[in-house]
């Protein structure tokens, strides 16, 4: 490869390389990956995932107690105000590492075994109200086809006939490129992930039997959603099953304590959850340097590896330990599903080791506010679902003069 196609797809450490001009057959196996990290750290330990999450505990009660002990939940002053929201900001954090053991739950990289896995997944996924089966299989898609154009799940970038039908093009030109930064946000942090659960919003082209998807609803609750296949159904029954015990628990706080003590304690917190899954699943596979791949192209190897680490190394590190790493070791993640958080650390370190030389690992220097602010800006569509593509920002279909483009006549 020539110094002019490695220059281009440089970024972060200025010595790392996307995979896409690299020929696929040349790619290394993911045997000849997995051999670059020691056995031991693909082993499970019961005392460490119940410690995980044992110590995740520790710290959700610790907010919550500081919070009970200072803060009043009637009577509301402006210190008051400040000091929930602050409570929020830390507890949602604190809340997303159980979402991240459930997840790993999920995967099966908690604990040997798959029954220990899906009762402590469906018990902190449903307190948390993710339908935990729906959510496995959907995500267990987005790992299978990483960055796939047409199979893809969560965050599939749109088209450019998809942004121009949906009208963000006018919108984009009705509030301008920094108004439209901020609606990217609110979409992707705020109601992205209701929007996603109720309607797969951002996720695949077509149905897992490979049929288009053509106005049909696809949610995350039904066991009859068009989203899974028949052999899912008792499965998606039993994770809505989950989420009705977990509305009626809190409907009975309500009842008990009042709307606004659950909201305090809760549904705050419950935000900040929404907020951190939707990133680390936003931030990870995006970014206007990192492809994405249509049939002709992707292979399960080049998808995972348009992976990309971050340090979220804000608050001294507190998030990114919260969260076992999940955003800082999200390559081997991608990898290797199954291997658990509490290796991942140092099995990023033996991978890192095996990537880098071939210039195939993606790690992001870039604080956690400038990624969001990157690919908010940056990466709204791409030109059509085939063949390599990279995220492109809404503004390239403006005119000269900054307004809106008409938007071409199909052919009959």
């Amino acid at each position: 490869m020539g110094k002019g196609a490695r220059a281009a797809l440089q970024i972060a450490e200025k010595e790392t390389l996307i995979a896409a001009l690299i020929p696929k057959e040349k790619l290394p196996t993911k045997k000849e990956i997995r051999d670059s990290i020691p056995e031991h750290c693909f082993k499970h330990s019961y005392t460490a995932a119940f410690a995980h999450v044992a110590r995740d505990g520790l710290v959700i009660a610790t907010f919550a107690f500081l919070a009970f002990a200072c803060l009043r939940r009637e009577n509301l002053t402006a210190v008051d105000w400040v000091g929930w929201n602050c409570y929020a900001f830390f507890q949602g954090a604190a809340l997303t590492g159980w979402w991240v053991l459930a997840h790993e739950c999920g995967h099966g990289g908690f604990s040997a075994s798959q029954l220990v896995n899906d009762c402590v997944g469906m018990v902190l996924h449903s307190a948390l109200l993710v339908p935990y089966f729906a959510w496995q299989y959907s995500h267990a898609k987005h790992h299978s086809k990483t960055n796939h154009l047409m199979d893809g799940e969560t965050h599939n970038p749109n088209s450019k006939d998809d942004v121009e039908e949906a009208g963000y093009v006018t919108l984009a030109h009705a509030v301008g490129e920094e108004g439209f930064v901020v609606f990217q946000l609110f979409a992707h942090l705020v109601v992205g992930w209701p929007v996603y659960l109720v309607m797969n919003a951002s996720g695949a082209r077509r149905l897992y039997n490979g049929k288009p998807i053509e106005g049909r609803l696809l949610d995350h609750y039904r066991p009859t959603s068009a989203l899974f296949p028949p052999s899912w159904r008792k499965r998606i029954f039993i994770g809505t099953c989950g989420i009705a015990a977990a509305l009626g628990a809190i409907a009975y706080s309500v009842a008990t304590f009042g709307a606004l003590p659950v909201w305090l304690f809760y549904g705050g917190p419950y935000m900040w959850v929404n907020f951190w899954l939707v990133l680390y699943t936003w931030l990870q596979h995006t970014s206007p340097d990192v492809p994405h791949y249509g049939d002709d192209e992707w292979t399960w190897v080049r998808g995972a590896l348009c992976t990309i680490d971050r340090p979220y190394a804000e608050c001294l590190g507190f998030f990114d330990w919260v969260h076992h790493h999940i955003g800082s070791t999200h390559v081997c993640h991608h990898l290797f599903s199954n291997l658990p958080c509490y290796h991942a650390v140092e099995a990023t370190q033996h991978l890192k080791a095996y990537l880098k030389p071939l210039n195939l690992y993606n790690y992001d220097h870039d604080s956690l506010w400038v990624s969001m602010i990157k690919a908010a800006r940056t990466c709204h569509y791409i030109e059509e679902p085939v063949g390599v593509q990279y995220p492109k920002p809404i503004t390239n279909l403006f005119n000269k003069d900054g307004k809106a483009a008409p938007k071409a006549a199909k052919a009959d």
